[in-house]
């Protein structure tokens, strides 16, 4: 499909993630052996950070302004683009469909999403990626 692209950002309509917003890293139109239809290689924040004011601690900011990413397999019938793009450069190299099939390279990915997320959030850029939706 021509509008989902590498950095779109996309809401998951179905499943576990179902209201999710996501960043496209990786478009397969054709498919592939395991996933015989069109899909794209997808990663999200499960758990959005927390509201933060000025009267919180330090600590207590930190840990409300963590991000629990995840990484997964979507077909393309369960993905609702937006207008949004994220500019997900650092992403490109760390997962691929081989991330996947060994725990500790899913493990190790969603770690460095983890920090990439975290660096975005902090810096207070894409705001509304990081707010869960309201329905």
């Amino acid at each position: 499909m021509k509008f989902l692209k590498n950095g779109r950002v996309a809401i998951i309509t179905r499943g576990r993630y179902a209201g999710k917003k996501v960043v496209i890293v990786k478009v397969m139109d054709d498919g592939s052996k395991a996933h015989p239809f069109g899909h794209a290689l997808v990663t999200g924040v499960e758990r959005y950070p927390s509201k933060v004011t000025r009267r919180m601690s330090k600590n207590k900011v930190a840990k409300r302004s963590k991000v629990k990413p995840f990484i997964k397999v979507i077909n393309y019938n369960h993905l609702m683009p937006t207008r949004y793009t994220l500019e997900m450069e650092t992403l490109k190299g760390v997962i691929s469909q081989d991330t996947f099939k060994e725990p500790t390279q899913r493990e190790d990915a969603k770690k460095t999403i983890k920090k990439s997320f975290e660096e975005k959030y902090q810096a207070g850029k894409n705001k509304w990626f990081f707010t869960p939706l309201r329905f």
